[in-house]
């Protein structure tokens, strides 16, 4: 399938033009893909997004497996790698790595997946196959041709401002100087919105209209957050997927006109949860979890808990340090309002999760409940992380980032205050975050209920899907689409 080169590309950027035989061995050149990672899609959400819609009427569409647990980085993982968790390692968001003593989430090097992936299979069968990674996570140290992904600058003296990291380099500026700088403060926390999305989708017009890749992996985010902020229909989560599909019509239009391929999937469905379940205070209350204090705050110490859990959405992974303390870890979370499962080795082997980072145990919530990552037990003696947006501070995933705190009267002051401080280039707290979990109205990790309420693959093509699609056959079907199977 040939794609003729876009008007307008800079003649003196690398392209890879799409001519349909590869001149070097006469044999057809791949079938150019552009795969939209659209977070929180559903069917349900589908009949508020005419262009996305009309997609799937025109080609095809199908339910998508998931894998558990139901989060962006295993389930992406999984896409990419064709394997569970059980084989690619990623078993959450973040774990506690054992040979650190620490709990770290959203890392971003891909050689903490393990396994043959998407674009090795198809340089095996077309050699010079070309990708570009826009924002898919694990992007860092990936053997993509292209690379953007968002990296924040960390200045010496404690200063945190937005911005991203590229491959290749060049590309950074090139972005900046088009786009504006990477809008990280619009891509999670109080302000996280629409308008990271749209870089992100000016990004990859971008990157199509000058390079020209083979393989073109787009992250778009936007559902994630009012979705966990309102719930799934409350009507600013519709508007929410109105918006989004209207700002990816330009991006939709040009891989049309350049024969590109689509296909739109989602790692999983947001549904309705405001039941915080406290796990960690319960192990603690247990005498299992153990803190340390600085300053006044008390900071948890995995190293000498007997057991702990990380949190990530309706998922927690519970580390028991010795096999003795199992059964008290166990009596500590049995009848804990919340907890539908705990996952013992069975029961993680069943579900493909049995891997060495994975916990000894692995909770699963109720339908409706999602797990805090909070450990004490009095509000006053919080570490000072636990009010700002620190994802990579806190031992465990926390979605009241989204919230500036409503008990707080002077919270837009603080905010207000912090932003003129960052403007001058000096040190600020955007101490905002609140303490309390009760405004969560929706979540995601376990497995979907109904194909309603859980992911779904699009594809510009006819008759490419029928019947439900695994998670690990999602590989396979994107080399069938370029033509490499």
């Amino acid at each position: 399938m040939s794609s003729p080169t876009s008007p307008g590309a800079e003649a003196d950027l690398p392209t890879q033009a799409h001519s349909g035989a590869d001149s070097a061995s006469g044999a057809e050149h791949p079938v150019p893909l552009l795969v939209l990672d659209v977070v929180g899609l559903t069917p349900r959400l589908l009949d508020h997004m005419p262009h996305l819609k009309a997609l799937g009427q025109s080609g095809s569409r199908a339910p998508l497996g998931t894998v558990l647990p139901a989060v962006t980085c295993a389930a992406q993982s999984t896409f990419l790698t064709g394997t569970h968790p059980s084989e690619h390692g990623i078993v959450g968001n973040g774990w506690y790595f054992r040979e650190l003593g620490d709990v770290l989430l959203w890392r971003q090097h891909n050689g903490l997946v393990a396994g043959d992936k998407l674009w090795d299979a198809a340089r095996r069968a077309h050699p010079g196959y070309t990708v570009a990674n826009i924002c898919w996570w694990y992007a860092m140290g990936a053997d993509t041709d292209i690379t953007v992904t968002p990296r924040p600058i960390y200045y010496s003296d404690g200063r945190k401002e937005p911005d991203c990291y590229t491959r290749p380099a060049a590309l950074h500026d090139e972005l900046t100087e088009k786009l504006g700088t990477f809008p990280l403060f619009h891509f999670w926390g109080p302000g996280a919105d629409l308008v990271s999305s749209r870089w992100i989708i000016d990004a990859t017009r971008h990157i199509l209209r000058t390079r020209h890749p083979d393989l073109t992996l787009c992250y778009l985010p936007h559902l994630d957050y009012d979705l966990q902020r309102f719930g799934p229909d409350d009507p600013r989560s519709l508007k929410a997927a109105t918006d989004l599909d209207a700002a990816l019509a330009p991006l939709l239009d040009d891989a049309r006109a350049e024969g590109r391929t689509v296909v739109a999937l989602s790692e999983y469905g947001i549904t309705r949860a405001e039941r915080p379940v406290d796990i960690n205070r319960a192990l603690r209350r247990a005498g299992l979890l153990e803190v340390h204090t600085q300053d006044g705050m008390e900071y948890l110490d995995p190293m000498a808990s007997r057991a702990f859990a990380v949190a990530d959405h309706q998922i927690a992974h519970v580390y028991v340090r010795r096999p003795e303390d199992l059964d008290a870890t166990r009596a500590a979370l049995d009848g804990l309002p919340g907890i539908e499962q705990l996952l013992d080795d069975e029961g993680k082997k069943a579900h493909h999760l049995d891997h060495p980072r994975a916990g000894e145990l692995v909770a699963v919530a109720e339908p409706d409940a999602w797990f805090t990552y909070y450990y004490w037990l009095d509000d006053d003696r919080a570490p000072d992380f636990a009010r700002l947006v620190e994802i990579h501070r806190k031992p465990g995933y926390d979605p009241v980032e989204l919230f500036m705190d409503p008990l707080d009267p002077y919270v837009k002051v603080k905010a207000a205050t912090a932003l003129a401080r960052k403007k001058l280039g000096l040190r600020y707290r955007m101490a905002v975050v609140p303490l309390d979990p009760s405004p969560i109205r929706g979540s995601h990790g376990r497995l979907p209920a109904s194909d309603d309420d859980g992911p779904l693959l699009i594809c510009s093509t006819p008759q490419a899907v029928d019947g439900r699609v695994a998670a690990t056959d999602v590989k396979a079907l994107l080399l069938h689409l370029a033509g490499l199977s």
